[in-house]
C-alpha cells in the first residue's frame, strides 16, 4: 500500500524512465540519476522508517536536480518487497535502498533479474556483486540507554518491547541488560514480543503489561512512539527509537537512540555518480555518527548523565565495548571469556540472551 505522495513520486520515476541512462552506455550528463527507497512502515512513523525517509530528504537537498528519489512505504517484508523493488527497479532508478531486514532475499532476487542496477540492503548480511549491506550499530546506543536505566531505575526492572528475534534486536536487548546490571547487578530485564514493526495499538499494550508488571523503565525496539506514551500516561520513564521522541512523550522521555543515515546515502550516491560504486558491507555506530544519542530529558540524574556520557566516550574512542566477557548466555554457558570482546560475526548472528533476561 502507498501513499498519494508515494503514487506521484512513482508516476513521476516511470515517466522519467526513458531519459535516464541505462549504466555502461554513454550517460547523458543531463539526466537524473534515479534513486529509490522501500520502506517497511510509514514515513509518519517518527522512527526508524522517518530517519530513513530524513535521509532520502538529505539526498534531495545535497543533489537537488541530480537526482530523483521515489519511494513506496508499508511494504510487508516478503513477497510485496519483491514487487516494490522490482517496481522501483523498472521505474528507471539506479540506486534502490531496501531499508528492512525481511527485505533481503527479496532484494537478491530482483537484483539478480537487474544486474546493472545497484542495490543496497539495511540490516542483512546477503551480498552480491550488485547488492551491498549497510548497518547501525545500534547496540552501541543500547547501552548507554542500559546505564541510564540502571541508575535510574527505582524498581530494578526494565520492560523491553520488542519486535522480531532477528540478531539486529536480540543484541541490543542484551547490550541493554548489561549496561544496566554493570550498575546494578540484580537489574532485570523484562521483553516482550509484539511482532511488529509497526502497530501503535500493539506496541502500547505490550509497554502497558510491562508496566504492570514492575517495570519503570520503558525501552523498545518498534517504530512508534505509543510505548513512550503509555510510558508518559503511567508515570514512568522511557526511551525513543530510532529518533528524539521527546515531543510525543516530554515528561517521560529521558533520551533516544537517534538513526542518522544522511551521510551514508550522500556517499554512496556519489559513489555511482562517479562510476566507483562497489558492493561491500558498512556497519556504522557511535564514533561513525550513524548512531547518535539524544539531549537528555532534565530528569536524568547528573550520576546516570555522567555514567552514560563515559560510556559514549569509551565506544567512541575504542576503549570500551559494550559485550566484554566473562559473558554467559541464559543457560549459564560461556559465550565470551574474561576479557574477551564479541567479533562482529558473533554479533550478526546472535540468537541468545545474556543471563539475566525475561523473555
Amino acid at each position: 500500500m502507498t501513499s498519494i505522495i508515494t503514487r506521484r513520486r512513482l508516476t513521476f520515476g516511470a515517466a522519467a524512465a526513458s531519459t535516464l541512462p541505462i549504466l555502461g552506455r554513454g550517460a547523458s550528463a543531463q539526466a537524473p540519476l534515479g534513486v529509490g527507497f522501500v520502506y517497511v512502515g510509514p514515513i509518519g512513523d517518527h522512527g526508524y522508517t522517518w530517519t530513513h525517509d530524513q535521509g532520502r530528504l538529505a539526498l534531495e537537498k545535497e543533489y537537488g536536480a541530480k537526482i530523483k528519489t521515489s519511494f513506496i512505504e508499508n511494504v510487508a517484508e516478503g513477497p510485496d518487497a519483491a514487487r516494490a523493488i522490482r517496481q522501483l527497479a523498472q521505474a528507471g532508478n539506479q540506486l534502490i535502498f531496501a531499508t528492512s531486514f525481511g527485505f533481503m532475499n527479496p532484494t537478491i532476487q530482483v537484483a539478480k533479474q537487474f544486474p546493472k542496477l545497484h542495490f543496497e540492503h539495511a540490516t542483512g548480511y546477503m551480498r552480491a556483486e550488485n547488492v551491498a549491506t549497510y548497518n547501525a550499530r545500534f547496540y552501541e546506543g543500547r547501552a548507554v540507554l542500559g546505564t541510564i536505566a540502571g541508575h535510574m531505575s527505582k524498581s530494578g526492572q526494565a520492560g523491553y518491547v520488542a519486535s522480531f528475534p532477528i540478531p539486529e534486536v536480540v543484541m541490543g536487548i542484551n547490550a541493554f541488560h548489561l549496561a544496566a546490571r554493570k550498575v546494578n547487578p540484580n537489574f532485570k530485564t523484562k521483553v516482550v514480543w509484539a511482532s511488529t514493526w509497526y502497530d501503535p495499538a500493539k506496541e502500547a499494550d505490550a509497554a502497558k503489561a510491562l508496566i504492570d508488571q514492575g517495570a519503570d523503565m520503558i525501552t523498545q525496539h518498534t517504530d512508534s512512539a505509543a510505548p513512550l506514551q503509555a510510558a508518559e500516561q503511567r508515570g514512568v520513564f522511557a526511551f525513543g527509537q530510532a529518533s528524539d521522541m521527546k515531543a510525543f512523550a516530554p515528561k517521560a522521555h529521558l533520551t533516544a537512540i537517534v538513526d542518522d543515515w544522511s551521510g551514508y546515502y550522500i556517499k554512496r550516491v556519489k559513489d555511482v555518480m562517479d562510476g566507483t560504486w562497489k558492493t561491500g558491507d558498512v556497519w556504522g555506530g557511535l564514533k561513525a555518527g550513524m548512531v547518535r544519542i539524544a539531549p537528555y530529558n532534565d530528569a536524568v540524574t547528573p550520576a546516570a548523565r555522567a555514567a552514560a556520557d563515559e560510556v559514549i566516550k569509551g565506544i567512541t574512542a575504542g576503549t570500551l565495548h559494550p559485550f566484554t566477557g566473562e559473558l554467559k548466555d541464559q543457560k549459564g554457558e560461556v559465550r565470551l571469556k574474561a576479557g574477551e570482546t564479541a567479533s562482529d560475526e558473533m554479533l550478526s548472528k546472535m540468537d541468545w540472551y545474556v543471563d539475566g533476561i525475561q523473555a
